[in-house]
């Protein structure tokens, strides 16, 4: 059997932390609401991003499309290595940044 004064102080405990649980459920559902609407209107008005064309992505700048880059370790290169470019990570195309990646601007 669990104390009386114990008891109610793990209710307590309890209206708290649901308190705080229900405060961080409504505070979030309430910026994730605002966010979108303040992002749908800005999509109703922009322009296309002109650097990738409105599609949000474009091709690799370091590899050019490749998804490798010749690296060596060495300063003067005796031999070259073939190596995963780390700006795409080998996917070829890589996000605007001029846009973020949303296609407008």
């Amino acid at each position: 059997m669990i104390p009386k004064p114990l008891q109610t102080v793990g209710k307590g405990a309890a209206v708290i932390v649901a308190g705080f649980l229900t405060l961080n459920l409504a505070s979030t559902a309430t910026i994730g609401a605002i966010r979108f609407a303040v992002e749908s209107r800005r999509k109703k008005t922009a322009l296309p991003c002109g650097v990738c064309k409105g599609k949000g992505f474009y091709i690799c700048k370091l590899c050019k499309g490749n998804a490798t880059i010749q690296w060596s370790p060495l300063y003067d290169p005796v031999a070259i290595n073939p190596c995963l470019c780390p700006t795409c990570d080998g996917n070829r195309v890589q996000r605007c940044l001029n846009c973020l990646g949303k296609g407008y601007s």
